[in-house]
């Protein structure tokens, strides 16, 4: 399996994911692509509290979140300069706003090297 490389400034990563076994899931991978610090949200009030309240180098965001998208946290992000990608169990480009159809995105369910490209390819935009 070929390494995976994400940038060193990388270390702390929040994931809003609303399905825990996902959420652990994803915790699991970035922890073990290098990744110190994972926090997760099960949802946006939450992920919303944790972006106000510390720092992350890098923010990973279902898109679907039951009743709600994570589009509204995706314009918080973009408004603070924070580096993020999208995941997703559905591959139609057309259900996000035109202004975040450009952000890196990878479909469900996603492995050490899809994390790792998406983390890789944000960083690099």
């Amino acid at each position: 399996m070929p390494t995976i490389e994400i940038p060193p400034s990388i270390r702390t990563v929040l994931v809003l994911e609303d399905n825990f076994i996902i959420a652990m899931d994803a915790e699991e991978i970035l922890k073990s692509i290098g990744i110190s610090d994972v926090q997760i949200a099960t949802n946006a009030d939450q992920a919303m509290k944790l972006i106000t309240a510390q720092s992350f180098d890098f923010i990973m965001l279902d898109v679907n979140l039951e009743d709600e998208t994570s589009f509204a946290v995706a314009d918080a992000i973009l408004a603070r300069g924070l580096c993020f990608g999208f995941t997703s169990g559905y591959g139609d480009a057309e259900i996000f706003p035109a202004h975040l159809r450009g952000i890196p995105r990878i479909d469900k369910p996603f492995n050490e090297s899809s994390i790792g490209n998406l983390i890789a390819t944000a960083t690099r935009r």
